[in-house]
């Protein structure tokens, strides 16, 4: 089948380089021509593991294109998707959909046959229907359909997870569609994983309804984690204990800073604002987003005092400032409300990331990159790990606790004990739900 994937960014890349590996004819649109001619460069604009290599691969086989010309992409082509971004909108907290329905208008004007299209970005309920009356508007006469394909994919994983999903949303209105949408998929279906046929509203819907409750899950163990160390308790053996259960899970059951990224802090704040225009307030996702601002604030606390109650003439080292590892993404990262309060309260700080450096140049002024973890913690006051990157977990922290000016150790990702900071050496350390020790 020939598919055009309209936008490449995050999910629109992904996405069509895993379609073409199934063995589809995708072409990926764009219209920034920087991107295009990186991506005909062969060169992938975002880190995510595997995906370089998936891409050239599919590229070379012929099945794996790019252009700007979105009337090329979309002639011929069984079903365009749109999976452009849906920011939170200034103000109100509720999903930007400007460049969808622009999107929709677009491939509206060039299309010239029937033709799925299928809306791939995270949108409001409601949207897929909105999309539909903005392609009658623009080409009364075009025969075509809408569908709904929330895409679930986790940013360091994201390969496996669209190879291997746990299941597949559809949302659709036609049978026809629904074929369509099946001989896309076909190659999941016939190894067994679950594609879910739905209508419309519940495609859209299971997605806010998944990373809302993914997001309660990571922020609830949080306020159990602000428990712990005050009872006493361990929050990585409650968590064990908690996770074992069937009915629970162990999944998004470690506590840490806060959630970021691109999907749940936006997600999150669409549906409140969905149940507010609906008059259904979302109780417990508005709560989980007001506490998941406090948690980060209460990780600043943490480091204060540490530093004895100031930040000021203090030199702080921090490993990782994206929001989780395996991506370059720091959209909504902790780091972003932790360094600048460190550089707001006089410290000099001296990062280190594997992949952060290019966003965080420009997101953290004020900053001093590194690109050794030791190098950062050489004559620190304190060091912090932020992102818990397989290069941070298991570190020398002998070596670095000697290196260090004053050696304390805030691990807000509990990558390692308090038993290994105080062999270590270190003076002081703190982590996340666990008991601390200043000696």
């Amino acid at each position: 089948m020939k598919i055009a994937m309209i936008g490449t960014g995050y999910v629109g890349l992904v996405s069509g380089v895993c379609f073409s590996d199934f063995g589809h004819e995708v072409v990926c649109v764009d219209k920034d021509p920087r991107k295009i001619e990186r991506l005909e460069n062969g060169e992938v604009p975002i880190f995510e593991p595997g995906l370089d290599l998936l891409m050239n691969k599919n590229v070379e086989a012929g099945r794996l294109t790019f252009t700007m010309d979105l009337e090329k992409a979309v002639t011929g082509a069984d079903a365009v998707f749109i999976a452009v971004g849906t920011p939170t909108r200034r103000g109100d907290g509720h999903a930007d959909l400007t460049y969808v329905m622009a999107a929709a208008e677009e491939i509206a004007r060039v299309a010239k046959e029937y033709v799925v299209i299928v809306t791939k970005s995270t949108v409001p309920v409601g949207t897929n229907r909105q999309v539909g009356e903005v392609v009658k508007k623009a080409n009364p006469s075009l025969d075509f359909d809408v569908a709904s394909n929330p895409e679930f994919l986790r940013e360091g994983a994201a390969i496996d997870d669209f190879m291997k999903p746990d299941r597949v949303v559809v949302g659709v209105q036609t049978d026809r569609a629904a074929e369509v949408m099946a001989d896309i998929y076909r190659p999941l279906y016939l190894r067994d994983f679950p594609i879910v046929t739905t209508d419309l509203e519940s495609a859209e819907m299971i997605k806010y309804a998944a990373n809302a409750f993914l997001a309660t899950k990571i922020t609830f163990i949080n306020e159990i984690a602000a428990l712990c160390e005050k009872v006493g308790a361990d929050v990585k053996q409650v968590s064990k204990g908690v996770g074992m259960d069937n009915r629970i899970g162990n999944k998004f059951l470690h506590a840490g800073p806060g959630y970021g990224g691109s999907c749940f802090p936006k997600d999150t704040k669409a549906l409140a604002r969905i149940g507010q225009e609906h008059a259904v307030p979302m109780q417990i996702t508005e709560t989980v987003i007001k506490v998941n601002e406090e948690i980060k604030r209460r990780m600043i606390d943490k480091l204060l005092d540490l530093c004895g109650g100031s930040f000021n003439g203090k030199t702080v080292a921090v490993l990782g400032v994206t929001f989780k590892p395996n991506t370059d993404d720091m959209r909504d990262a902790p780091s972003l409300t932790i360094v600048p309060a460190l550089v707001g309260g006089g410290a000099k700080v001296k990062a280190c990331d594997p992949q952060g450096r290019h966003e965080g140049e420009a997101l953290l002024p004020g900053v001093t990159w590194v690109e050794d973890p030791y190098e950062s913690a050489d004559k620190a006051d304190l060091v912090v790990v932020l992102t818990e990157w397989n290069e941070f977990r298991a570190l020398d922290l002998k070596r670095i606790a000697e290196s260090m000016t004053t050696a304390r150790l805030a691990d807000l990702r509990n990558v390692y004990s308090p038993t290994d900071a105080e062999r270590a050496g270190f003076v002081a350390y703190e982590s996340i739900g666990r008991e601390g020790y200043t000696r």
